[in-house]
């Protein structure tokens, strides 16, 4: 069996809410992913699901597996390494490494007639599963019913509030999530966490931090200052209670050394999308060797949820519920708390073409997350006594 090219579509698609942070506080009501098929010349097909911008480097990259056996995914992914090594793995190259390697692991798989828990030598099908709502622009009803509605349907405890520009709006609105968590699934102290996506300084995080601390007892605090504070990130941790979490922005394993090196992170977490499954579990193996536990973060479809389920240092998955299922079908389900991998070959993902054609976009919308998505001008230096700029909210 041999792979013969790539095929990739750019489609978007409403959300089910507005989806937003600190940084987007406003939000987005569509979003765009990429779908990405690889092809043999069995008739196999290796699918995955990528940022859109990183398409046309996917398309480059893909022409160096024509002819290359599918089933050498390691040899191929260090293959991939080589030829990125000079450009380095940012953003976009990352994402585009992460999904030819996803869609090969896809590919062994099926290949193999297993589902990728079991390719990858799991003994469970089941993750612990989260729930986040990226809420920043949620009015308190829309908060509530969120939250309730993931405990009382799925059976999940444990939720992750969007903070960080208003502390008593920040105070209020985790008591709502830990209220309706109580209420949605019988457990009187459900896990919290918090997330504020990179906005402030380091003395600013241990403030309100420590602010929030007095009414909750928070399992993780995420993203609390920049994601290359290696020093900053370390002052917080050791400035509060909870664990701090970060690294779901970071491509390769290179820049997941300097996080543990300086004792920047408690909690390590991997975004499968932006690393891909080879090096996830890299990343992950590092981590367990450090005592660090792992924490697996969204993506359309929760495929790698696959990835967690064989990490025996994995905390618990982001699950959002958004709509970002959109083109195609997933062989999974939500339960007991639960992300329930099913026993379909692979991701367990199933493109819908005629829906992939009816969402498939030339280019990205302006108003979707992605375009619209950036940094704050005021992220770092927003205090809530200081008027802002008039544009301090634009990305």
């Amino acid at each position: 069996m041999l792979i013969t090219g790539v095929r990739t579509v750019a489609y978007d698609y409403e959300t089910k809410r507005p989806i937003g942070d600190v940084q987007l506080p406003g939000g987005a009501s569509r979003m765009g992913d990429l779908a990405v098929f690889l092809a043999t010349d069995e008739g196999a097909v290796g699918v995955a699901i990528a940022a859109t911008g990183a398409q046309p480097v996917i398309q480059a990259l893909a022409e160096h597996l024509v002819g290359k056996d599918p089933r050498q995914v390691r040899g191929l992914h260090d293959l991939l390494d080589r030829l990125t090594f000079k450009s380095g793995r940012g953003t976009l190259v990352g994402y585009a490494v992460a999904a030819l390697d996803c869609a090969l692991w896809d590919l062994r798989a099926k290949i193999n007639g297993v589902p990728l828990w079991r390719e990858l030598g799991g003994s469970s099908n089941e993750v612990a599963a989260y729930a986040s709502g990226l809420d920043m622009p949620l009015p308190d009803a829309a908060l509530r019913t969120f939250y309730l509605e993931m405990a009382r349907t799925y059976g999940i405890a444990a939720g992750k509030l969007k903070v960080g520009r208003e502390p008593d709006r920040d105070l209020e609105r985790l008591g709502i999530m830990r209220d309706a968590l109580v209420e949605g699934s019988g457990n009187r102290r459900p896990s919290l966490m918090v997330d504020a996506n990179e906005f402030w300084s380091p003395k600013q995080a241990v403030r309100r931090i420590s602010e929030l601390e007095r009414d909750c007892d928070l399992v993780w605090v995420e993203e609390p200052v920049r994601r290359d504070d290696y020093r900053g990130l370390a002052r917080v941790s050791r400035g509060i209670r909870g664990a701090v979490a970060t690294g779901e922005n970071l491509t390769s394993i290179g820049e997941f050394v300097p996080l543990m090196l300086n004792e920047s992170a408690d909690v390590i977490q991997i975004s499968v999308q932006a690393t891909g499954i080879t090096t996830a579990l890299r990343i992950a193996e590092m981590s367990d060797a450090l005592g660090l536990p792992v924490a697996l973060v969204n993506c359309p479809g929760r495929y790698t949820a696959h990835v967690a389920a064989v990490l025996p240092n994995h905390l618990m998955m982001e699950v959002i519920d958004a709509g970002r299922d959109a083109v195609f079908r997933s062989d999974h389900r939500l339960e007991r708390g639960h992300i329930v991998l099913g026993d379909a070959p692979g991701l367990g993902i199933t493109f819908d073409e005629d829906r992939l054609a009816r969402h498939a976009i030339a280019r990205s919308s302006p108003e979707s997350l992605g375009a619209r998505y950036g940094r704050a001008r005021d992220s770092g230096v927003s205090e809530p006594s200081i008027p802002l700029p008039t544009d301090a909210q634009e990305s």
